[in-house]
């Protein structure tokens, strides 16, 4: 998997609109993501997961839809997160949107908008986007079997959580064997080594 671009708007602590141009940033190999604590450095790996699941990682997920929504975002502004990105060959641009709350046009109050979820492909013939689905189901199964990862695998290998890295890395050999066990979900392996072992 290769991410190209991230779009996002009025999520976490993004007010407006911000981009991320990872093909500029990956230019030369390799880059690091960092900043002072609050800087947003979580909710663009956040965004990341949404664009592709659905939903951001652990902790972070529950109650979720309107709480993805910035605090500092104009009213009338829909969250938006896009991902743009290349999985198994086929170059893709995934974008959603949470449930939004959002004034009434007409009389007072609120009222609640869907969930909307787009999957589109560069077909490099046309030079063109073509739309694929507009499916909230179609779309996960159709990334979970291409990234070959549940939100969760996805989340313990590639996303692994900020406190449990800094713990892992102060963690002697055998806390590190729980964190790992933990984090990768490997009890039925030990299960299996006792098992043998009797």
């Amino acid at each position: 998997m290769r991410l190209h671009r991230l779009d996002i708007t009025a999520f976490g602590p993004f007010g407006g609109s911000q981009s991320v141009d990872f093909d500029a940033l990956s230019a030369a190999g390799l880059f690091l993501l960092h900043g002072p604590t609050g800087a947003g450095k979580t909710s663009v790996l956040d965004a990341v997961c949404y664009a592709l699941y659905g939903s951001v990682p652990g902790a972070r997920q529950s109650g979720q839809g309107i709480t993805l929504r910035s605090d500092h975002a104009a009213t009338g502004t829909r969250t938006q997160v896009t991902l743009d990105l290349t999985v198994a060959g086929r170059r893709l641009e995934i974008s959603r949107q949470p449930p939004w709350e959002r004034p009434k046009r007409r009389g007072t109050g609120t009222t609640v908008d869907k969930a909307q979820t787009w999957l589109r492909e560069y077909d490099a013939t046309a030079a063109a986007w073509k739309d694929l689905s507009r499916s909230h189901q179609e779309i996960g199964e159709e990334i979970t079997q291409l990234l070959g990862m549940s939100r969760e695998q996805f989340c313990q290998v590639v996303l692994l959580p900020q406190g449990d890295f800094a713990r892992f890395l102060r963690a002697d050999a055998e806390a590190r064997g729980k964190l790992l066990g933990r984090l990768f979900d490997t009890h039925r392996f030990a299960e299996v080594e006792k098992r043998l072992a009797e």
